[in-house]
């Protein structure tokens, strides 16, 4: 039986995992074995934070339009309800968006709103 040597098989299989380690600190992108381990963390990382991102965001939009209500002497609580009421289906992306750059157009949803707790 001849004699298998994995000469080329391992220098892809390096070469793929340090072309992926482009940009790491220090022996992370140059040493194989420690490029590796800090490969599977970033992706471990970049999975969890996929995840995190949408949170995130999510809870920025709350702030905005929570300043956004209580400049119109509403609360965010108050204000969902009433849009659920006067069933004006907008998500907290374009409402957040609406109240950083059209405050005047968010006043009008506001009093819209208003009027279906009434």
């Amino acid at each position: 039986m001849a004699r298998v040597k994995t000469g080329v098989v391992r220098r892809r299989r390096h070469k793929k995992i340090l072309k992926l380690a482009r940009g790491f600190f220090s022996a992370r992108h140059k040493h194989f074995r420690k490029a590796k381990e800090q490969l599977e963390r970033s992706l471990v990382y970049a999975f969890r934070d996929r995840k995190a991102k949408k949170r995130d965001f999510r809870r920025l939009w709350i702030i905005r339009i929570n300043a956004a209500c209580r400049l119109n002497d509403i609360s965010y609580s108050r204000f969902m309800n009433g849009l659920k009421k006067a069933k004006i289906e907008l998500d907290r992306k374009v409402l957040a968006n609406l109240a950083i750059n059209d405050a005047s157009g968010f006043s009008k949803i506001v009093e819209l709103v208003k009027q279906a707790l009434k």
